[in-house]
């Protein structure tokens, strides 16, 4: 298995409810075939440029470990979400 880091910028108009869910949903999907270290709520923040008519997001920052295929899921995941304007998943060097 492969180190990997994710940081996901999310839609500033969801509730607290569902960023709690939308963030369970992304770690669930890490564990069918991984591992996850660490998640870091970083919460609101302001966008260098505007993305998607936002000029704030939330961010998400989730550390892991998983196989190589795990990955092109997890990216289609965070594409077909709605709520998730960027995104960008890192292999980590050991």
């Amino acid at each position: 298995m492969n180190k990997y880091e994710s940081i996901i910028i999310i839609n500033p108009s969801l509730e607290e409810e569902g960023l709690k869910s939308l963030i369970k949903t992304f770690l669930d999907l890490i564990n069918t075939d991984g591992k996850v270290e660490s998640v870091e709520e970083m919460g609101k923040r302001k966008l260098a440029y505007e993305v998607k008519k936002n000029k704030e997001a939330y961010y998400v920052l989730i550390n892991f470990e998983a196989n190589p295929g795990l990955i092109t899921e997890l990216e289609r995941n965070y594409r077909i979400t709605d709520e998730v304007i960027k995104f960008i998943v890192v292999k980590k060097e050991n």
